[in-house]
């Protein structure tokens, strides 16, 4: 059994992990809706935007590997950033870690939740792009460019989803609210500033997330509004995914996800 790596502790290393893991660990879980969405077209849509993810994935953990070579002299390939590390050395928030149906109200999910995630991480990720195109480190800057128009798409195509579901029947809007009441617990961690993000803003290398909670409730408020839909309150509790301390449903999606690399070392994409 493959062993698990040990990363570097650098700021700079976490906030690009940061990133990369949001990516892969909502991709897996846009994964297992392959075959089984509601309709061919969508089955197609959530598939390739899991391809997406997983390719900004790629690229951000290649960077992050030459960003741990120069920190201690040790590279780690793509492979072994995504798959060999422990679950405290994940940093994706708590959000596109929940299963698709959190309520456990149908497998392989409840499509209702999905469309509203993807379109709540998706206007997140336009905006982190977005700023990341002003970094001071040319190769993010570079993901960032090509992710960017990936990202944009991701947002219109749930955004319309969220807004024809919540705008349709009586059972496809009550369905969204409830999704909604569902997910939007978990959105005040998508905002909590600390270490790694002061750190990465000081240096010019990316954005505070924290900066980006006003455009991003501005604009998810228009979508929610569009769908008829009301927005929760939000209460004392917020998530730590984003910290490396997650919620019970981490485990079981990386010993998934972890299998392959674990049981054949060296095992490629």
């Amino acid at each position: 059994m493959q062993a698990s790596i040990s990363i570097h502790d650098s700021p700079e290393l976490r906030y690009v992990l940061r990133l990369a893991d949001t990516c892969l660990i909502l991709a897996q879980r846009l994964g297992q809706w392959c075959g089984h969405a509601p309709v061919l077209e969508e089955d197609i849509a959530l598939t390739n935007m899991a391809l997406d993810l997983i390719g900004q994935a790629r690229a951000l953990y290649t960077h992050a590997g030459d960003l741990h070579a120069t920190l201690n002299g040790v590279r780690y390939d793509e492979d072994q950033l995504a798959f060999l590390r422990d679950e405290r050395d994940y940093f994706n928030p708590t959000l596109v870690e929940l299963p698709n149906a959190l309520d456990g109200s149908a497998a392989p999910g409840d499509f209702a939740q999905t469309v509203l995630r993807n379109c709540m991480i998706a206007s997140l990720l336009v905006l982190v792009w977005t700023a990341l195109l002003r970094s001071n480190d040319k190769a993010l800057a570079a993901i960032a460019e090509k992710a960017i128009k990936e990202a944009r798409y991701h947002q219109q195509h749930y955004a319309d989803w969220v807004v024809r579901l919540g705008d349709g029947t009586d059972v496809s809007a009550k369905r969204m609210q409830h999704a909604l009441g569902l997910l939007w617990p978990y959105v005040s961690e998508l905002f909590v500033e600390d270490a790694i993000d002061r750190a990465a803003a000081t240096q010019g290398l990316g954005p505070a997330w924290s900066t980006l909670r006003a455009s991003w409730m501005s604009q998810m408020q228009s979508v929610l509004e569009a769908a008829q839909l009301q927005v929760p309150q939000l209460n004392a509790f917020c998530s730590t995914g984003r910290c490396g301390v997650h919620s019970e449903h981490m485990g079981f999606l990386l010993a998934e996800m972890q299998h392959l690399q674990r049981a054949y070392p060296g095992a490629v994409w």
